[in-house]
């Protein structure tokens, strides 16, 4: 079957649709998975072992359940147990709790990779907590964390189609309705490949950047 680029550029608006919630998708997966990522790290280093069990529970679970298992999980188990969530924001969840295991892990070895002279330096100026992590050792973390966080960010981003299975017509699921309607399959999923390209080749062009700031401070 041919390439219609007439047919192409009369399914764009509903294939940017489909767009538009795959990078409020992403990006509010990726917000999550930031927080709880941090949370399971400082849950990790806790002195505290019941909060050490549950973090290493999660994060073993998670790292070995698949990510669709999960948002099935999210989306159809809960609410028979009195908890429904809409599909887009099962979708943000699921990718949240998924990504915030691996997260966990990115942020522990960002914190083991700033000197042990640091935390105790920090100690000795009698900075509390709160001014330790975020002047002395975060800011010395963040800079070998930002490359894998930014592969983590398109690659979620690119496994966001996963979300069509719980019913989120995002850019994967509104291809596949117009090629389910029409028969016609070469241009919607040449075009989701195009929108695809679209928009994580200036993401990966703003993570370099941000990686060569960060790398220069």
């Amino acid at each position: 079957m041919e390439f219609n680029l007439q047919f192409a550029l009369s399914i764009l608006p509903a294939l940017l649709k489909g767009a538009a919630i795959t990078i409020i998708a992403t990006f509010g997966g990726f917000a999550g998975a930031l927080l709880g990522g941090g949370v399971l790290a400082l849950f990790h280093r806790s002195a505290f072992m019941p909060l050490r069990v549950v973090s290493i529970g999660f994060i073993y679970f998670i790292r070995n359940t698949p990510l669709l298992v999960q948002l099935y999980f999210v989306f159809y188990v809960l609410p028979g147990l009195g908890l429904t969530i809409g599909a887009l924001w099962s979708g943000i969840i699921g990718l949240s709790l998924h990504y915030s295991a691996f997260f966990s892990e990115v942020y522990r070895a960002g914190i083991a990779s700033v000197p042990r002279g640091q935390f105790e330096a920090a100690d000795a100026l009698g900075l509390h907590t709160g001014k330790k992590w975020f002047l002395v050792i975060g800011p010395q973390a963040i800079t070998p964390i930002l490359p894998v966080l930014g592969n983590y960010l398109v690659g979620m981003f690119k496994e966001t189609p996963l979300l069509a299975a719980i019913t989120v017509v995002e850019l994967f699921g509104a291809a596949q309705n117009i090629a389910g309607q029409t028969y016609r399959y070469n241009e919607p999923y040449t075009m989701v490949a195009l929108i695809f390209l679209a928009i994580s080749i200036p993401c990966s062009f703003i993570i370099r950047r941000l990686e060569s700031n960060a790398s220069k401070r």
